[in-house]
């Protein structure tokens, strides 16, 4: 049950997220609706597969689960809020893609929206509310743990 609505989801979403990037091109966007579209695009595929690893589990309750989705929603922001932070301060070889292609594209960021250090700020803020869940379980989270950290702390 999980994982069919996970796939589900996860290709609607990502499918509307990327038609709402597409049509953002050149337009201003609040930070709400920059929020929303990549919750509906990266977010969308984070998320599934957290759920997804959690739904393999040999047994794994309800609360367990709420813990691993706010974790991944979290995340999944997350991950894109220092892409673009990356996007806006790091060189082309260290990004492996065309540094400075979101502002030359005039595509929304959460730089363009919010300034460097307020995105730094809340690439923080999304870390500490995705592992906030996780503490209850200790090292049966680690990993979950590691990889938020990986994302919100690479490159910047």
């Amino acid at each position: 049950m999980l994982t069919h609505w996970c796939m589900t989801i996860c290709r609607a979403w990502m499918a509307g997220g990327q038609a709402i990037d597409l049509a953002s091109v050149g337009q201003t966007l609040t930070q709400t609706e920059l929020e929303h579209m990549h919750i509906h695009k990266t977010g969308a595929l984070i998320r599934a597969a957290a759920l997804l690893g959690a739904s393999s589990a040999n047994t794994i309750d309800e609360k367990r689960i709420a813990a691993i989705d706010h974790y991944a929603q979290s995340i999944g922001l997350a991950f894109q809020v220092v892409d673009d932070i990356l996007d806006a301060e790091a060189d082309t070889a260290t990004l492996g893609k065309t540094a400075g292609k979101d502002a030359d594209s005039n595509k929304p960021t959460y730089v363009t929206i919010l300034g460097l250090a307020r995105a730094k700020s809340l690439a923080q803020e999304l870390y500490a509310a995705a592992i906030e869940p996780l503490n209850a379980y200790g090292l049966e989270a680690a990993r979950l743990v590691q990889l938020a950290q990986f994302i919100t702390q690479r490159g910047f």
